[in-house]
């Protein structure tokens, strides 16, 4: 193990000797270094315990307009290390970017899911390892997600299978109950979120399944429907469901956002598919919302909750889009799009646009799940330090939000070192990986990459319109949003094994020009305050 000790620029020593006659600049000396370990990967992780954890700070306050923060992420070890830049009068880089004045769609937030598996594994540390984990991410300190999504009942990220109303014919569901994982894991894990917190956090929950007596196969897994039509018994009992798992956790004091109508409904219509699913078709999830599940929770004053459709993978965009809301009976229930990232390496980007182009003005869209895994070898999911998996969530995020994406929510926030636990062995990685035995935790590129939007890209910020000159094969990519304190943030990517790319950011509400070397395998934010 070895502490990465955190190694200032010329850049920044210019800086400090500058700040000497410009007290009004003020950096914050509040990082902790990364303490790092290497495994087998190309990379390294940060080892955090009970009593160390690298800390990322907060933005340098009090920045004059002359000058900008940096925050850089590289395969070599840094980790969202902070430096001060100044703006300058010299000559533009070869490459150089134009920050525009069309602002698009408005952030949502960025965040990951309180599985089973991540709330138990989380409490499989001690409880200040464990409080270490969860200020990581939800602390002024750590990456700040805004961001949590909650499966309704079980999925294949749990120990075993069940909903809430495991009681056959309960079509009234008298007996609907949260269960010991809710009570004694989930909540408490977002309750202690909400305390760590200093932004406003947002919850949605997403469904894998009726119980199993309300669908048409008999079993919470393999391929079935909901019992019975639109406007049936089952589906007005699957309706008022969603009313209760909303009220239920309210009660615990968890205020519920949003909901998805299913996740994967796909998932429910293919042959002995192995884990909960309920499938779906278009059509009948326009028929379920209008019929049944927007009546229910308007209701019951929950009218305000932002029902989201889809909630799986962009291929079926936008034709699914199109024949739910184009209902006029729907519309009014529906607040969002949700797409999940599997299958996004293999699906052009336009149906993104042409959902956005249609539908963006009324309904937002959100990328809801996502996670690495290596399906050709099962037995390894786990990859402790590896970059590209960090570079391809990177990548898909810049993807994603350059085409309309509101936010961008990871799958489990914590896994075992086996990438459990998961009773069907469909086992993942995760940007935090939890070694109970030794009390520690592994924050793993994935983390840093997620912090680099979660972080700086607050819910409210809107994606800003730029230009460049870049190569239409270039390893280099960058997005940029307009800050609701009207400051500007700019991500890059740099992916190239060797070569750095020296950009020039030009901004007229700035003097001068933001000249910067990108590293090769690096991630970084640009931040200012315009005059």
């Amino acid at each position: 193990m070895e502490l990465w000790a955190l190694v200032g620029h010329l850049s920044l020593a210019i800086v400090v000797i500058v700040m000497v006659h410009m007290p009004e600049v003020k950096v914050k000396a509040d990082q902790t270094p990364c303490v790092a370990k290497q495994f087998d990967q190309d990379s390294v992780v940060c080892v955090c315990n009970s009593t160390y954890c690298d800390w990322q700070g907060i933005e340098g306050g009090g920045l004059l307009w002359t000058y900008y923060n940096t925050f850089l992420t590289t395969r070599a070890g840094q980790r969202l290390n902070r430096d001060l830049g100044s703006f300058d009068e010299y000559v533009p880089n070869k490459y150089v970017f134009h920050i525009g004045n069309e602002t698009k769609q408005t952030i949502i937030g960025f965040g990951g899911a309180f599985t089973d598996a991540a709330t138990i594994t989380m409490d499989t540390l001690s409880a200040d390892a464990r409080m270490n984990l969860l200020k990581s991410y939800w602390d002024q300190q750590g990456i700040e997600y805004t961001v949590g999504r909650i499966p309704m009942a079980s999925c294949d990220f749990s120990t075993r299978i069940y909903s809430y109303d495991d009681n056959e014919g309960d079509l009234s569901l008298e007996k609907f109950s949260l269960a010991e994982e809710d009570l004694n894991h989930k909540i408490p894990a977002i309750l202690d979120a909400l305390k760590v917190t200093k932004r406003n956090l947002t919850f949605f929950g997403s469904p894998w399944s009726t119980p199993y007596w309300m669908k048409t196969n008999g079993n919470m897994t393999g391929k079935g429907t909901i019992k019975g039509s639109p406007g049936g018994e089952y589906f007005k009992a699957w309706a008022n469901y969603f009313v209760k798992f909303i009220q239920a956790y309210k009660d615990k004091g968890v205020n519920i956002w949003g909901l998805t109508a299913q996740n994967q409904p796909s998932d429910g219509m293919i042959d002995n598919f192995a884990y909960q699913c309920l499938g779906w078709t278009p059509e009948l999830q326009r028929d379920f919302i209008s019929n049944d599940l927007g009546p229910a929770l308007e209701t019951n004053g929950l009218g305000g909750v932002k029902l989201m459709i889809l909630d799986d993978q962009r291929v079926f965009l936008p034709d699914w889009a199109q024949i739910v809301l184009t209902d006029p009976f729907v519309k009014k229930y529906v607040s969002g799009i949700a797409v999940h990232w599997y299958n996004d390496s293999t699906v052009s980007t336009t149906v993104l646009d042409r959902t956005y182009e249609q539908f963006g003005d009324d309904f937002f869209i959100l990328n809801t799940e996502a996670c690495e895994r290596d399906l050709l070898n099962k037995n390894k999911p786990v990859l402790l330090g590896n970059w590209s998996r960090a570079e391809q969530y990177y990548t898909d995020i810049i993807q994603d939000l350059n085409h309309g994406v509101s936010g961008w929510v990871d799958w489990n926030m914590a896994l075992d070192i086996s990438g459990g636990p998961n009773w069907a062995n469909n086992r993942a990685d995760s940007p935090i990986i939890v070694n109970a035995e030794s009390d520690e935790f592994y924050k793993q590129p994935m983390f840093y990459a997620m912090g680099h939007f979660s972080k700086f890209i607050r819910p409210g910020s809107k994606v800003l319109s730029h230009s460049d000159n870049l190569p239409s094969n270039s390893d280099l990519q960058a997005i940029f949003f307009e800050r609701e304190d009207d400051s500007i943030a700019a991500n890059f990517i740099n992916t190239n094994e060797t070569e750095a790319y020296n950009i020039t950011i030009m901004d007229y509400m700035v003097p001068g020009i933001l000249n910067q070397n990108i590293p090769p395998k690096s991630f970084i934010t640009f931040i200012w305050y315009r005059r």
